[in-house]
């Protein structure tokens, strides 16, 4: 395979890394896969003229493209993991390699799909490609390791809200499905020539433009947001340095600065407040601590949701949660929530022993057991949900909570583990997409950003800095229409998994294309 094959992966492994935030544009991610598809179409160099590659040469510039993607927006890992992880630098980074590689990896097969149906199927085998990197997201986001789904392509779409909309009809995968499609447009068009070249570049144009409109006359008729009940909503934003969170000497001034912000919000309006993730610093069930905030909660007669370890002691087994915890306005506890999702490396470990080399990580580490079922929590007469952290990059876990009667998505979580790279800027980015896809408001606080407000539209109302001490109040609803994703869920994803199977199995009834 010529070097200018794996030049090409390289070139769409960094346009896809500027297509994520912090450091780049989304509208990148529209030509950010064109170099890679050209690769693996195997043109000659005469217009339209497409041989294919070697499915073994395809998984090759797959992994290319993808280890340069995820380097560029996963890089994060090694940092978090040398700080708080006890980890040595060399170390942290292999840690991190080790990700990026695991997360290639699905690309890599992906693309080698990709060969076998340009082999087979030539030019009009690139159409199946989207196909193809769906199922792998949708693989990538559910199975392993209870699932990684962070940053699919759908996701560069997120601020381009007139495209954004249809999210609300096919998710997530939906919009990777589009965003594919586009790529495919644009390969097509500069590998074809004459009338061929003409209407693979009109086609895709004129398929952006109809879901550009589509799109802003979904936001126009403003139907989510007229439909709902306000809601004043007070987010409390610690701001609290990772090194203080579990420090003695430091607990009664994290405790007393929430208690202060909280009063700063209810004096702004509020009517119900959200503290992030792991707020106390004690296990709020079983600590004298809980009893000065159920004190503030009766006097304020305001419902607090808080984020906070748990412990279960069953006989002489006891079991740690990562919970959230929704007192009603006289301070009691109405419901708690366990994270289900935990975080690799993070809340667990996977795999120990033959990650032997991680040990300063496994004791560092926490290991939390993880909750088994969506809670509904009760706010004035409303039910409410949360996601913890990362696990609101599961399109899944929100829809199983509207499905349930959710009519306002919250999330909590302790960003302050990224420090000032664009991991928080992609989890807040990641979460604004829940939204879209339920028809939610999705009211987020973070110990340190990004805290904010996003409509059902997936509009950014409110948002903090990173490392900015703030009480901030606006305006959410309580929602009780669904859009069509929350009603049928990731079926764009499934229909991509058949495809590519039924493709596959076609292939070995047809003849390669030369």
């Amino acid at each position: 395979m010529p070097p200018v094959s794996y030049a090409a992966a390289a070139a769409s492994g960094l346009f896809l890394a500027l297509s994520f935030p912090r450091y780049g544009h989304p509208i990148i991610a529209f030509i950010a896969l064109a170099p890679l598809l050209v690769a693996l179409s195997g043109w000659t160099g005469r217009p339209g003229e497409v041989r294919g590659v070697t499915t073994w040469t395809g998984f090759k510039l797959g992994l290319t493209a993808g280890f340069i993607h995820y380097a560029g927006t996963v890089y994060w890992t090694g940092m978090t993991v040398q700080a708080f992880g006890g980890l040595s630098w060399p170390v942290a980074v292999l840690v991190a390699g080790l990700l990026v590689i695991y997360m290639a990896s699905y690309l890599a097969v992906a693309c080698a799909v990709t060969a076998v149906f340009a082999r087979r199927y030539g030019l009009a085998g690139l159409v199946l490609a989207p196909a193809a990197w769906v199922s792998m997201e949708y693989l990538r986001g559910n199975y392993l390791m209870g699932g990684f789904p962070w940053i699919p392509l759908g996701n560069t779409m997120v601020t381009l809200l007139p495209i954004a909309q249809l999210a609300s009809v096919f998710g997530v995968y939906g919009l990777s499905l589009f965003v594919g499609l586009v790529n495919v447009g644009f390969a097509s068009a500069a590998i074809s020539a004459g009338r061929t070249r003409v209407a693979a570049g009109a086609s895709t144009l004129a398929m952006v433009t109809v879901v550009s409109l589509w799109g802003g006359q979904r936001i126009a008729a403003n139907d989510f947001v007229t439909s709902g009940t306000p809601i004043k909503v007070g987010l409390i934003q610690g701001n609290i340095a990772q090194v203080d969170k579990w420090n003695p000497a430091r607990a009664g001034m994290i405790v007393d600065r929430y208690l202060a912000l909280t009063q700063q919000a209810v004096d702004g309006g509020a009517e119900f407040i959200i503290w992030p993730e792991s707020s106390t610093p004690f296990n709020f069930d079983d600590d004298p601590g809980a009893n000065a905030i159920r004190g503030l909660v009766n006097r304020i007669g305001k419902p607090l949701l808080l984020g906070s370890d748990e412990t279960e002691r069953e006989g002489a087994e006891t079991r740690f949660y990562n919970s959230a915890f929704m007192l009603d306005s006289g301070g009691a506890t109405a419901a708690v929530y366990r994270k289900i999702h935990l975080v690799p490396f993070g809340e667990f470990v996977p795999y120990q022993r033959a990650l032997f080399f991680v040990a300063p990580l496994v004791e560092a580490v926490s290991s939390f057991s993880p909750g088994m079922f969506v809670a509904m929590l009760p706010v004035n007469g409303h039910m409410v949900s949360t996601a913890i952290c990362y696990e609101v990059t599961f399109p899944g876990l929100m829809r199983d909570a509207v499905q349930q009667g959710s009519e306002l998505l919250t999330t909590i979580t302790n960003d302050a583990w990224y420090g000032e790279s664009s991991a928080a800027y992609q989890h807040f980015e990641m979460a604004s997409m829940r939204a879209i896809e339920e028809g939610r408001y999705l009211v987020r606080a973070a110990n340190t950003g990004v805290t904010g407000i996003v409509d059902p539209y997936g509009r950014v109302l409110v948002r903090t800095a990173l490392f900015e001490t703030a009480a901030v109040v606006g305006e959410a609803r309580f929602v009780q229409q669904k859009t069509l994703y929350a009603r049928i869920g990731d079926w764009a994803a499934f229909a991509s998994l058949a495809l590519t199977g039924a493709a596959l199995l076609a292939a070995r009834f047809v003849r390669g294309q030369t």
